[in-house]
């Protein structure tokens, strides 16, 4: 009997185990699809980016410094690379640099799309507007 209610709470403890790491499978997912949707035909599938062009993003320093450092270029853009704020939502830029930021080497923390929207306010970047007119890439 003692030995079946071990096994029955290991099965529990494994199945809680799997649906909280769900999320965060299901967020590297769309992450990932993101990714190659927006950043990689610059930045490359593999996050090695194209020398003297386009950056890499694996092992970058930048890219797993400060969260709101990283979340700036997307905003509002740097040097050749075009700001995002009119085509990507909040939620978006967070899943992107999440991913990008936890991929290929990489070990910084996620961003939250509150965070996110707190740099907006801070930036003076207007909000996203999933208008028509938005996609400005």
């Amino acid at each position: 009997m003692k030995e079946g209610l071990i096994k029955l709470a290991m099965l529990l403890v494994a199945v809680i185990a799997a649906g909280a790491s769900a999320p965060s499978r299901a967020e590297g997912t769309e992450g990932k699809a993101l990714f190659l949707k927006n950043c990689a035909a610059c930045h490359q599938a593999t996050g090695k980016g194209i020398p003297g062009a386009f950056p890499a993003l694996a092992g970058n320093k930048f890219v797993q410094g400060k969260s709101s450092d990283v979340a700036t270029v997307l905003l509002k853009g740097r040097g050749g690379m075009p700001d995002f704020s009119d085509s990507l939502s909040d939620q978006e830029i967070s899943t992107i640099l999440s991913f990008v930021r936890s991929s290929w080497g990489n070990q910084a923390a996620p961003l939250s799309e509150a965070e996110v929207v707190a740099l907006r306010d801070v930036l003076q970047v207007e909000p996203f507007s999933n208008g028509q007119m938005s996609n400005k890439h």
